[in-house]
C-alpha cells in the first residue's frame, strides 16, 4: 500500500507525542536504568513503533518513497536531539 503524505505525518505526530512521553517516563522512573544507552534505546523504540504504525497499513518503512524516507529520519534525528538538550 502506498501511504499518503497526511498519514505519514499523523504517524510522525504519534510518535513525537509518544516517545517524548517515553523519555519523561525513563528519566523519571526511578525503576528504569539504561547506564547511559537512553539515546539507542529512544531510537530503537522510535523504529519499532513506526514500524508497527506503518504495518496497520499494510507498509514497512521499504515501501516509503525516498522524500518520505528522508523525512521520517530528519524527524527522528530532530526529536531525539531535543529530548536530549533538555
Amino acid at each position: 500500500m502506498v501511504l499518503s503524505r497526511t498519514t505519514l505525518e499523523e504517524f510522525l505526530d504519534y510518535l513525537d507525542n509518544s516517545i517524548t512521553k517515553l523519555a519523561h517516563d525513563t528519566h523519571t522512573s526511578s525503576e528504569f536504568h539504561l547506564d547511559g544507552n537512553v539515546e539507542e534505546f529512544l531510537s530503537a523504540q522510535y523504529d519499532i513503533r513506526l514500524e508497527n504504525l506503518l504495518q496497520r497499513k499494510n507498509s514497512t518503512i521499504h515501501h516509503l518513497e525516498s522524500g518520505m524516507k528522508n523525512k521520517v529520519i530528519q524527524r527522528k534525528k530532530k526529536l531525539l536531539d531535543g529530548i536530549f538538550k533538555l
